[in-house]
This record gives structure tokens, sequence and C-alpha cells, in this order.
């Protein structure tokens, strides 16, 4: 093996990169809004909100606080709180499921598709069938692939659901020639610095091309204010700053090449790791989509053994993610679920791996982890 101490290692992720790659465009962003005087609301995030719009195909984008927030305020614009069921997957970030119960209604979580992580019909369709009060469907864009939305969109009509598309990880990403967002009845993205489109902080955005829906959603965001001080619904306050949305001006316009470059590295890690196979699964392609590759996640059988192997070699990894959400303490029994449960997504949180991933990771790079799981897979313990 090679001497993991010969060479710097490489993180798993790094969003200091994404900001020196964009250094003086975003260093003349911030200075632009502290000498301006306006450090709420204004022409700094009005600008993000057009341009955002813009690259997602939609009319209407409304900037708020967090990715969490956005999906709080989809759903209370939508009319669904308490009393109300909400169907997501348990294979997601916990802020997808939390977000529900915040906006006061009641997750009901369904199983995922093996090969690409995001919701299974199959089981959405097993329990809508099972369970009434099921008034929304959200459907997570996990690690920049997009989720099976004929199918999903399909049962929605049926049983006259609400979709909200999670693409917190699927900025850019695209299925039979139309962007993810742009299927449901809002889009709900996060900018945390990770993201594909990340700030240098917290932040989040909504798209829809509903203008009624838009509206509301915008008076939802300060306090239900349509009306400045005067609350015409009840609100809260979730307002993207003018520092971030200034930050998320300067990168948007590299969104396009730097996602690009994220299919670039999956293709070496494609070319690179495909004699591993089948031992190591790699990711898998539904057909017409264009992934954003937010992660490129790998699964082995004894997927902790690899991480260790790969970490003594410098080598950074990330598990995304370990627990599914219903096994978790704050869920764990009390979380309706299919029927016949959420096999295959607790199957995947046993043996999922996430590879180093991120615009700023050059070609020599990605070749010492291909270089690197290659010796560690060579180990008896992991092969």
């Amino acid at each position: 093996m090679m001497d993991p101490t010969s060479l710097p290692p490489i993180p798993q992720t790094d969003p200091k990169a994404g900001y020196l790659a964009h250094k003086p465009a975003i260093d003349a962003a911030i200075a632009r809004v502290l000498a301006s005087g306006w450090y709420i609301g204004g022409a700094e995030v009005a600008g993000f909100e057009a341009g955002f719009a813009a690259f997602a195909g939609l009319d209407h984008a409304i900037g708020c606080a967090n990715g969490t927030d956005a999906l709080v305020l989809a759903l209370r614009g939508l009319g669904i709180g308490r009393g109300d069921r909400v169907a997501t997957v348990s294979h997601t970030a916990v802020a997808t499921v939390a977000a529900i119960e915040l906006a006061g209604a009641e997750p009901v979580l369904v199983d995922i598709d093996p090969a690409t992580y995001t919701l299974d019909p199959a089981s959405l369709a097993r329990t809508l069938a099972a369970l009434p009060g099921i008034r929304a469907v959200i459907p997570v864009h996990l690690y920049g692939h997009p989720a099976d939305l004929p199918a999903i969109l399909e049962l929605a009509r049926a049983h006259d659901l609400k979709v909200i598309e999670d693409c917190s990880q699927s900025h850019g990403a695209m299925l039979d020639g139309r962007m993810t967002g742009g299927f449901g009845d809002v889009a709900c993205f996060s900018l945390y610095p990770t993201k594909n489109l990340g700030a240098l902080g917290d932040g989040g955005v909504l798209a829809t091309k509903d203008p009624v829906l838009a509206e509301r959603i915008r008076a939802l965001c300060e306090y239900g204010w349509r009306e400045r001080y005067i609350s015409d619904i009840a609100g809260l306050n979730s307002r993207l700053d003018p520092i971030q949305a200034a930050i998320l001006s300067a990168k948007l316009p590299h969104l396009a090449a730097d996602n690009a470059r994220r299919r670039a590295i999956a293709e070496r890690y494609d070319r690179g790791l495909a004699g591993l196979t089948p031992a190591l699964t790699l990711p898998v392609r539904r057909p017409g989509a264009v992934p954003v590759y937010h992660q490129y996640v790998v699964r082995h059988a004894d997927r902790d053994a690899l991480r260790q192997a790969l970490g003594r070699q410098g080598i950074g990894t990330n598990i995304h993610y370990p627990m599914p959400v219903h096994l978790q303490p704050a869920y764990q029994g009390r979380i309706v679920l299919d029927p016949k449960g959420l096999p295959e997504t607790e199957r995947a949180a046993t043996a999922i791996l996430s590879l180093p991933m991120y615009p700023g990771l050059a070609d020599d790079q990605v070749d010492r982890v291909v270089v690197a799981l290659r010796e560690s897979m060579a180990v008896a313990r992991v092969a």
C-alpha cells in the first residue's frame, strides 16, 4: 500500500475550495452588501431569486433561512398541517421528516429503490392503499439523482396528492429533459455550504410555477405580512439575508460547470472502480436521468472496515446516512411506515459509503481514491 503520510489527505468534501475558486467575485459581493447599508431583504435577495428562478426554469423563487424552513413553508403554503399525513422516505437527511412535523402534519415513511436510493413508487402505492389521510408526498432527489417522478406523479394524480420536490441535493439535475423541481407543485432547495449551490452559511430557496402559491409562501416567510407590520396569515421569520444572497448570485453562474465537473469525477470513478464489482456496488443512473452527483455513494458488505482502510491512506469518506430516520431515538416506534416495513432502507444504511466528491477534486486525487480502494479491497477482510 502507498504510504499514507506521503501525500496530503483528501477530504470527503471541501466547501472552502468552492470559496477559493470564486474568491474575487464572492469578496466583491460581500463588500458590496456591507457598503450598501441594506442588510435585510432588498435588491440582493430579489436579484438572487430572479436568477435562481431563471436557472430552475420556473417563474417564482423565494429565498428563506434554510432548506428545512423551505419544506415547512411549502407544506404550509399548500395548506397542509394538523390532521394531514405526508409521505416521504426514511433514507434522507432528518430535516425532511422534521419539517413535516414542524408544519404540524404526520410523516408516513416509505421504502427506497435499492438501486437509486430514492422513493420506491411500489412502496408508496402500497402505503396509499393501506393508510387514509395522506395529502402530500415529498420525493427526495437523493445524492443528486432524480427520483422516479413519472411514477410518483401518476400516483399523486390518482390520489389527489400535492407533490413537494426535495431538491436539496439536486440543483440542476435533469430527468427526461426537464430539471428537477419543475415536476411537482413546489420545489425546495437547501443552500447549505456543501450543497451543489452552497452559501457561506445557511440558506434555502423555494421555486414554483404557481403565482398564488408563491405569493402565499413569500408572506409566510415574513410573519404572514402582505402589508408591513400587519399579519394577514400566521407566518414565521425565515429570510435569506443579503450577504448570502450576494454570495449565491456570484456562484450561480458557475453551477452548471461545477455540476459538469461532478459528472466527470463520477465517470472517472466509474471507470476506475468497474473491476471491483460486484463486491463494490457503484452508483447507477435511471434511464433519462442526468444526475449532479451531490454525493458519489458506493456500497460494500463490510463498509466499516473499508472506511477504516481508506482512512489509513488519508482518504476522507462519510456515511449519508448511518441510521434511517425511523430508527433514530427521536422517531423510533412512533412514525407510521409502509405496512411491509422499510427493508431496503435498513439494508442500505449498513453498507453505503460516500467517497470524496466536490468540483475542486483534481483528477490525480480521484485516481488516488481509486488506487486506495483497490488496495483496501485487496485486504482479505474487505475483499
